[in-house]
């Protein structure tokens, strides 16, 4: 059990990091969190965010993140955090940049919530986060569990993504969630409604916005050898996707 899932399971008040600069939006943020029971810290600016990711308590649970922060912008940040870290991130946007959404996604963001919101769907949010953190790095099983496909083999244990050639790929917690659909459902339909319930992806989110599109594009750049013409997870057209190849259980 990691570090991370050892705090969440002894002690029930998650850590949460705001980095959004804008004052009373901070402060609200903030509150609302406390007021269900989480430790928050606060950042106005990336160097801030670095600061309080670096704490030698240990990182947060989940990081907020807003994406017009000044100096580097959200998206700058969560494209360097992603390459040191898997915390979950849930990216403050603004209400119609559908853009900074996708690209949020792209970057390897877990969820967005457009400003305004409403505090309960915000809360909501960070607890689901949470729940599927603290439910992956805290299996008691330490036996690996190793689905095999196409010569890929993902270990449901490390969370671990091996490709053809030995080597470790790199998986955001949604694009494992949805790998971790397919290989469960193999050779089966999944409808974009059925991706977003079994990932978990969000909370009462809309069947036809891009979420799940953008994250099985991102799945396909990594496993399939030419993502332009997909080999292992086919589009149907109206119905959703599927998982073509065979999947062996080790």
């Amino acid at each position: 059990m990691n570090e991370g899932a050892e705090r969440r399971l002894l002690d029930p008040q998650a850590h949460v990091l705001v980095v959004e600069d804008d004052g009373e939006m901070r402060s609200l943020v903030a509150r609302l969190l406390r007021d269900a029971s989480m430790i928050v810290s606060t950042a106005r600016d990336g160097r801030e965010m670095w600061d309080v990711l670096e704490r030698p308590s240990g990182p947060p649970d989940v990081v907020l993140l807003d994406v017009m922060l000044p100096g580097a912008t959200g998206l700058d940040l969560l494209r360097r955090l992603r390459e040191r870290s898997r915390v979950p991130v849930l990216m403050l946007t603004a209400r119609g940049e559908e853009m900074d959404r996708v690209l949020g996604l792209e970057l390897g963001a877990d969820d967005y919530v457009a400003k305004p919101f409403a505090p309960r769907e915000l809360v909501a949010r960070v607890r689901a986060l949470l729940r599927r953190a603290a439910l992956a790095d805290a299996r008691p099983d330490p036996r690996s569990r190793r689905l095999s496909f196409a010569g890929w083999v993902l270990d449901t244990a490390r969370r671990e993504l091996t490709s053809p050639d030995g080597v470790a790929v790199d998986l955001s917690g949604a694009e494992y969630d949805l790998l971790l659909a397919f290989l469960q459902h193999p050779q089966r339909i999944l409808s974009r409604e059925q991706l977003l319930e079994v990932g978990k992806r969000r909370v009462g989110a809309d069947p036809f916005d891009r979420t799940i599109d953008v994250q099985v594009s991102r799945l396909r750049r990594k496993i399939e050898p030419e993502p332009d013409s997909p080999s292992l997870i086919k589009t149907v057209r109206g119905a959703g996707y599927v998982l073509v190849a065979d999947v062996s259980r080790a």
